[in-house]
């Protein structure tokens, strides 16, 4: 089928959103709303979990009012969700957008609300959008011309409607089976942590006693717990001064930076050999870093907070980290499965700051943790591996799986928005 191909301008009208300030105060006739931002606005669905709310004047907030029926598209975010677009059906009674949100209302009886949020999710209009959009250094953004200028195919208006109505079907069993999968993935990452728990706590041990740990309620009768600083030497790291481009010559000593905590954000990785940048002799001895023997283990305290590794090499680390070198009663793999263990409670009742959370050098001072014998310490470091190895199987194969069927999700929509899957003729065959 060839069907004829109208740029978006041609059977829509686009209405701007709102510019939040929250410096300037609304006074006089105002009234309060919720709006939608671009986090709200998914490909084909609303997220509606966290929905602000904005005062404007009473006569503003009448002329941005969204309407059932219109697709919202994002202006902003990043690159792969410039255009994203999805149907607005009055979920929120009385409800406005931002201006990183357009409302695209489609002509009656010309384009379908529901068919044109299936192109936005089509290839094609995914090329485009990332072709088009202007690229920063973490975000992407497009404009309301480049939105205007969407390619749509545009077949009859009854075509559009079978289009989205097959299209509503099929879209529906795909998701049903990627929300299994999704499902499965979290109840796997639920047991891996609840595992590592269970294991640096000696949870198969029977005879147990009372914990005066905050993250752990029993523990076996015969283990002890120990203040962290009696079984390792804590330590901590510095950047050397910029101003003297001296100290930043002939680096060649691994510096650890909140730029590696992408290693072990996922706490697959437990080693890090490999760092972005390198200081040199002569900055340590110029500032606070301290030079940390191989196998330390490095905690993140700052803006990646709670998240740690073990050093793979001599190497110092920035401010950002504390750091614990462990004696001869403590291993330092069962020290750091220990410390991703109790990450929820370092975050949840150490940690301060709203937007960017800091674990600060006197709270970790006073950490406690289960010491058992030295042996025992490295069988669980052993069992942890074996189930995590486990376990990361499955989720590479579900995770492969999900990758798949959303890229048949994108392949199906393509296709029978351009024309090449005949939906007419399948529903005739069907009947």
């Amino acid at each position: 089928m060839t069907w004829p191909v109208l740029r978006l301008r041609r059977v829509c009208r686009l209405q701007s959103g709102l510019t939040v300030d929250g410096s300037r105060e609304v006074t006089g006739d105002a009234v309060t709303h919720p709006y939608l931002r671009v986090a709200n606005v998914q490909a084909g669905w609303l997220n509606l979990d966290n929905v602000a709310e904005i005062s404007v004047p009473r006569s503003i907030a009448a002329s941005t009012m969204l309407r059932p029926g219109d697709v919202l598209m994002t202006e902003g975010g990043d690159l792969d969700k410039l255009g994203r677009g999805t149907v607005w059906r009055g979920e929120i009674p009385v409800c406005l957008h931002q201006n990183h949100v357009f409302a695209v209302r489609p002509h009656a009886g010309v384009l379908d609300a529901r068919y044109l949020a299936y192109v936005t999710q089509s290839s094609n209009s995914r090329h485009y959008f990332e072709s088009s959009g202007t690229k920063t250094t973490n975000l992407a953004s497009t404009s309301s011309s480049k939105i205007l200028d969407l390619p749509i195919p545009c077949p009859p208006f009854v075509e559009q409607r079978r289009v989205a109505d097959f299209l509503d079907e099929e879209t529906a069993r795909l998701d049903n089976v990627l929300s299994t999968l999704n499902s499965a993935l979290d109840r796997l990452q639920e047991r891996r942590v609840s595992g590592i728990h269970h294991a640096v706590t000696g949870g198969s041990i029977e005879d147990r006693r009372p914990s005066n740990l905050p993250w752990a309620s029993t523990l076996p009768a015969k283990w002890r717990t120990v203040k962290l600083s009696l079984a390792a030497q804590m330590g901590s790291g510095h950047t050397p001064s910029r101003s003297h481009p001296e100290w930043w010559t002939d680096c060649t000593i691994p510096w650890i930076t909140t730029g590696e905590i992408s290693q072990v954000r996922d706490d697959r990785r437990e080693v890090i050999f490999e760092t972005r940048e390198k200081i040199s002799h002569v900055g340590i001895a110029n500032s606070s870093a301290e030079l940390h023997p191989e196998g330390t283990v490095v905690l993140c305290r700052t803006a990646s907070a709670g998240y740690s590794g073990v050093m793979g090499n001599d190497m110092a680390t920035s401010q950002d980290f504390v750091t614990w070198t462990c004696g001869p009663r403590l291993d330092p793999f069962y020290l750091l499965w220990c410390l991703r263990a109790m990450r929820g409670d370092l975050l949840g009742r150490l940690a301060m700051g709203s937007t960017h959370k800091t674990i600060y050098v006197p709270d970790l001072q006073m950490l406690r943790i289960p010491l058992p014998p030295i042996e025992e310490q490295r069988s669980i470091v052993s069992t942890i591996r074996n189930t995590n190895r486990q376990i990361d199987s499955l989720v590479d194969a579900i995770e492969a799986q999900l990758a798949l069927l959303t890229e048949r999700r994108q392949a199906v929509i393509t296709a029978v928005v351009m024309g090449q899957i005949n939906v007419t003729a399948i529903r005739m065959a069907m009947a």
